[in-house]
């Protein structure tokens, strides 16, 4: 089976679980026989990823034969003239076409066709025009190579993947990690919820990563739930290693590891922990990872005068997030939808017991976990209490803990997404 994949982020670089999920599933998905390129806006130059061929979108040279250009462009049209996902290419450009709403298609084919694009591979304030550009890259990437089917992670590729479509004729798969309502609640942006439908609607089948994800996607996006498949996310066990870290204070510690906005729940978090420490004052908090709402949690956290006994420590990766699970006591996700949540698995790989809400998706598939509302603070508190000062129910979690989450492989879920390309494919 060939694969053309689409994804935004690949390990080192990443900001979150997308990146981490798409190497767990890539290099699982090589264990197969399966053969991928993956295509990423930008690459640094360490990523490993010698199951696979990495593109980079950034070093396309556009410059084509005067039919080819003229295939490339006529599969385009699907990009809507007016809208934000317009490939505006310079201010003037974009700013014509808006007071226009009429695409000059020479002029704007002429620009296309005689540059590369050169991508942050960032979430920038430039991210809409970035993922059009991305979507035109994709078009001449799908035009130079043979494959069998397209896999386009989250909405940030869902355009790349359709124009991809568009160009070979092939069946798309796309792998919902998140949708907006996880991200913004119901105050949703409009232009990425209709990035999104798009997206669902041109796929040929729906990879998502929970069940809490896939009844989203019907209900809110109106898709058939006879194309939307759930495919639970694995861990990365071999990561882990022991480890002799310093803790450095007598206490002990309870970590948020995460994104600081609004979908991973961090102001509750504060809450909870305000709670425990009037019962118990000989306790850290971390707060690990940035976001929109940082600020305002150590506004809060100062309000509370709880700053002496909480930590921020901004965004870590690699063995940073390895030091952290060794030092914690406790993990806590209290996300307020969390599609799956890669993070607790890594925390109980590490013998960490881990606290989560019941709106995540991967509360569906482990037992050895607290699982509490995101909005209930007093459950939270008394559960890192216990998890705390009770020996006995620390080990236990540490313990069936350990051993469930060693039997959710990247493994597992490559078979199933074969399975999806078979069967989308109609090949064996």
């Amino acid at each position: 089976m060939k694969v053309l994949m689409f994804g935004w982020e690949f390990p080192p670089h990443i900001t979150g679980g997308l990146g981490t999920a798409c190497y767990g599933l890539t290099k699982a998905l090589s264990n197969f026989g399966t053969d991928m390129i993956f295509v990423v806006p930008k690459l640094f130059g360490d990523e490993k990823a010698p199951f696979m061929r990495l593109r980079e979108a950034g070093s396309i040279e556009l410059i084509h034969d005067e039919s080819e250009q003229k295939m490339v462009w006529e599969k385009l049209q699907y990009i809507e003239v007016g809208s934000n996902l317009i490939p505006y290419l310079d201010p003037e450009i974009y700013a014509r076409l808006f007071e226009n709403t009429v695409l000059n298609t020479e002029e704007i084919k002429y620009r296309i066709f005689s540059e590369k694009f050169q991508f942050s591979g960032s979430y920038g304030p430039n991210l809409l025009e970035e993922v059009s550009r991305y979507a035109i890259i994709a078009s001449v990437i799908a035009a130079q190579n043979t494959f069998d089917v397209i896999h386009s992670h989250d909405w940030l590729t869902y355009p790349a993947g359709i124009a991809a479509k568009e160009v070979s004729g092939r069946p798309l798969v796309i792998h919902v990690h998140a949708t907006e309502f996880d991200r913004s609640g119901e105050n949703i942006n409009q232009n990425v919820y209709d990035i999104e439908r798009r997206g669902m609607e041109a796929a040929d089948r729906i990879i998502t990563v929970s069940n809490l994800t896939r009844r989203i996607v019907i209900e809110k996006y109106g898709i058939s739930e006879d194309k939307v498949f759930t495919v639970y996310n694995g861990v990365q066990t071999g990561n882990y290693k022991e480890h002799d870290f310093t803790r450095g204070v007598d206490e002990k510690v309870v970590t948020f590891l995460g994104r600081i906005t609004y979908q991973k729940g961090p102001d509750y978090f504060v809450e909870a922990a305000n709670l425990v420490l009037k019962k118990d004052p000989n306790v850290r908090f971390v707060m690990a990872g940035s976001g929109d709402m940082m600020t305002r949690m150590i506004r809060r956290v100062a309000k509370l005068r709880i700053a002496d006994k909480f930590h921020f420590t901004g965004f870590l990766k690699g063995d940073d997030v390895h030091r952290m699970f060794a030092i914690s006591d406790v993990y806590v996700m209290p996300s307020v939808s969390e599609p799956f949540g890669i993070s607790p698995l890594e925390a109980m790989t590490a013998n960490v017991p881990v606290i989560i809400s019941k709106q995540s998706g991967v509360s569906e598939i482990l037992n050895h976990a607290i699982k509490i509302d995101f909005w209930d603070i007093d459950e939270m508190a008394d559960s890192i209490y216990g998890l705390l000062h009770y020996e006995g129910l620390t080990d236990m979690f540490k313990k069936y803990g350990r051993s469930e989450v060693e039997n959710l492989k990247w493994d597992h879920a490559a078979h199933r997404v074969n399975e999806i390309y078979r069967d989308v494919t109609g090949l064996e």
